[in-house]
């Protein structure tokens, strides 16, 4: 559940998190909503870049515009989640946050640390993973669609049913990524040799040119994977 915060002391919070951004930490105090229960809540164009927001519940709620570069989001409960109109969450921590349904509208998590999250049934439109940490995360059956993954680490990542049609796959590492079943048309940049460290590409839909070169030079990923694995 988390611990419960009243309004006002959340706003006195912000106000002095504020202070300590705009000081450069010389006045104000770093915001700390750890294990916080802020399920529901709505938050427009607030400022809380570098906040400890780990491990709070923030399930359902509506941050439009909100700050959080650099922000220790670590095990946070993100559920359905609404971070949009370009919500700034670059260089956060999110490993091991839960992610399930969320919605990524024209948000920035650009460099984020995202290992370990469950990111399954995600949502976005327009949403910047460029660079981000996503190993060993969990993106099974996400809407990636034209999402900028250029240079994103996928080792280990699970995407299974994912939506990648045009996305920016460009530099992405994909060694020992799950792409079973996979919608990789039109994705920029990606090339066999990329496709060629994959766990699996069992079902997966790829560009004529990129099916040909698989199914010539590495048929087995093509193949159904073990059950094991």
């Amino acid at each position: 559940m988390g611990r419960k915060i009243k309004i006002a002391a959340l706003r006195e919070i912000q106000e002095e998190h504020h202070r300590w951004v705009s000081t450069g930490g010389s006045e104000g105090r770093c915001a700390n909503l750890s294990e916080v229960n802020l399920r529901g809540i709505k938050l427009y164009n607030v400022n809380l870049n570098h906040a400890d927001l780990s491990g709070a519940d923030l399930r359902s709620a509506n941050l439009s515009e909100v700050k959080l570069r650099g922000a220790n989001l670590r095990g946070a409960d993100l559920r359905s989640i609404y971070l949009w109109n370009g919500a700034d969450l670059r260089d956060a921590d999110l490993r091991d946050a839960d992610l399930t349904n969320a919605n990524l509208f024209n948000s920035n998590l650009t460099k984020a640390r995202l290992s370990d999250a469950n990111l399954r049934g995600v949502k976005q439109n327009g949403a910047n993973l460029s660079g981000a940490d996503l190993s060993s995360s969990d993106l099974s059956k996400t809407r990636l669609a034209k999402a900028d993954l250029s240079g994103a680490n996928l080792f280990k990542a699970n995407l299974t049913k994912a939506n990648l049609r045009d996305a920016n796959l460009r530099d992405a590492s994909l060694t020992d990524t799950v792409l079973n079943s996979a919608d990789l048309r039109g994705a920029q940049g990606l090339t066999i040799e990329q496709l060629s460290e994959a766990k699996t590409l069992y079902k997966s839909r790829l560009d004529p040119d990129l099916m040909k070169q698989v199914e010539e030079e590495y048929p087995g990923l093509l193949e159904e994977p073990d059950s094991e694995e």
